[in-house]
């Protein structure tokens, strides 16, 4: 009983759940989903968005999918959801489709024997799939991450958005996998790992550093992620509006705004010129 209390507890504490139910305010869900994927509609700048959020579910008949991980039927709701909304669009009103934000706090795919057997890989695609199709179907699709956004689980809800923002905040990150992890892979101590971030960006887990890659398009800064009051909802509210007219008046539904910032001409160099020379020769 006091494991499920606890982990009841944790669910509760969920910086998903929390920005979710602050910025749909008391916005009715949408129901037909898994207890882990809200979804409700609300509106941002005078017009209505789609939010959409995966949390904790104490009581997932996936052990492994219970404490914010993107599993089996968390990648199949996210992609039941976003295509719905795709089909939708017509009732968006004005000729313009409806916007789609990700809250993003997800520590990973929840990855287990009986995940693998079941084709998580093909639940987690299908919904950066949808995600991708409705960008380019030309909803405006925005990911705030408010926490974690790890792995094989940001790259099924978030990473195809059109721009990503995120909280300038402790423990809120990006990264392919958890520090401890990492640093058994490369060989390192949790210290060496993160002193090697300090000069290598990629491997940093420090927002900030992440922000350097031209990823992001805004870092908001000043804003309480575990407990935002109704100045900071207000803040956050009014970045997701600037973003999603900046989407709109851009009008490109592909991802080459991440390769237009300065910080990506001098960080990603590279793979700009490899992406060039990849173009002129195919």
């Amino acid at each position: 009983m006091s494991n499920e209390v606890t982990m009841q507890e944790a669910a509760a504490a969920s910086r998903g759940r929390t920005w979710f139910d602050g910025l749909t305010e008391q916005a009715p869900k949408r129901p037909g989903v898994a207890d882990s994927v809200l979804v409700a509609d609300a509106m941002l700048g005078g017009q209505k968005a789609r939010f959409i959020a995966v949390v904790p579910d104490p009581r997932n008949r996936f052990p492994r999918a219970r404490h914010g991980e993107v599993g089996l039927e968390q990648g199949w709701a996210l992609a039941k959801q976003v295509r719905e909304t795709i089909d939708e669009a017509p009732a968006a009103g004005s000729g313009k489709r409806l916007p789609i934000i990700a809250i993003v706090d997800v520590i990973g795919q929840a990855y287990g024997r009986r995940e693998e057997l079941m084709g998580i890989h093909i639940a987690c695609a299908a919904a950066a799939n949808a995600y991708a199709d409705a960008r380019m179907a030309g909803h405006p699709v925005i990911a705030l991450i408010v926490g974690h956004a790890m792995s094989g689980a940001f790259l099924a809800h978030g990473y195809q958005a059109n721009r990503i923002i995120a909280l300038d905040a402790p423990d809120v990150l990006v990264h392919a996998m958890g520090q401890a992890a990492a640093a058994r892979i490369t060989r390192r101590s949790v210290e060496e790992l993160v002193k090697l971030g300090e000069r290598i960006p990629p491997m940093s887990y420090d927002i900030r550093n992440y922000h350097k890659l031209g990823l992001l398009d805004r870092l908001i800064e000043d804003v309480d992620a575990d407990a935002p009051d109704a100045a900071a909802l207000d803040t956050v509210g009014r970045v997701l509006t600037d973003t999603l007219e900046s989407v709109r008046a851009d009008n490109t539904r592909d991802l080459s705004a991440r390769y237009r910032s300065k910080e990506a001409q001098t960080a990603r160099a590279a793979s700009i010129e490899v992406r060039k020379r990849l173009a002129e020769q195919w």
